[in-house]
């Protein structure tokens, strides 16, 4: 026999969860709780509705229509930037990719004009020709070259001419690791087009007996350990 207070407390707890047994309305004065035998038929009711309910199955991807061939979006890639994201189908990669490139081919574009640019002025400033002074666009307003600090602003171009040029030469780096990267997605991408990436995956760890062979005492031939199963 299942109590008063058994009872109140089971129907809360069933209210609170949201089994939908007892709503708001049907609240009713602890006197007039339904006998074991009504209570009993409503939750075996409930648990029956939880049990017909359809298990959703996994539906299996279709590869027949289409599937990426790992080779040929290595070609496209390599003939094509961002070719093998197109053919992959990966259309939200191709502002990363192009984004990638039009950045570092700006980078390279104005790096390699302001070398230009201080190189000039370094050449201008240690010719001894006064005809020639590009470096006035780069000094400061009433500011002239004299003997006293000619060595100081010599040193200062050179030092940004050399600046200028590695970096225009490490932008040309980045524009070839994007390009390689770019190749590298497309493929990979394509490669592991088929793997299982579901909610159906699963990891378990459990403790397993691993057979040794070592003699032929079954005790000392065997050796317990930990092992890892994949479920997909």
């Amino acid at each position: 026999m299942v109590s008063m207070i058994e009872k109140l407390a089971i129907l809360i707890l069933m209210l609170w969860a949201g089994t939908g047994i007892l709503s708001a309305q049907d609240m009713v004065p602890a006197d007039s709780i339904p006998t074991d035998s009504v209570f009993n038929d409503s939750i075996s009711k409930q648990f029956a509705m939880s049990i017909d309910k359809p298990i959703p199955t996994k539906v299996a991807k279709d590869w027949t229509t289409w599937k990426p061939d790992p080779k040929r979006a290595l070609w496209l890639a390599l003939v094509i930037p961002g070719g093998g994201q197109i053919y992959n189908r990966k259309y939200w990669k191709l502002p990363l990719v192009y984004g990638g490139f039009v950045g570092c081919l700006y980078a390279m574009s104005w790096n390699n004009s302001q070398y230009k640019d201080y190189s000039q002025a370094f050449l201008d400033i240690t010719d001894n020709d006064p005809g020639t002074a590009s470096y006035n666009k780069f000094l400061h307003l009433g500011v002239q070259i004299t003997d006293a600090n000619k060595k100081r602003y010599t040193e200062i171009f050179q030092k940004r001419k050399d600046k200028y040029r590695r970096w225009r030469d490490l932008s040309f780096f980045c524009l070839c690791g994007v390009y390689a990267l770019s190749v590298i997605d497309a493929y990979v991408d394509a490669e592991l087009s088929v793997f299982d990436i579901s909610k159906d995956l699963s990891l378990r760890v459990e403790p397993t007996i691993i057979n040794t062979h070592a003699s032929n005492n079954p005790f000392d031939a065997a050796s317990i350990g930990l092992q890892c199963s994949v479920n997909f």
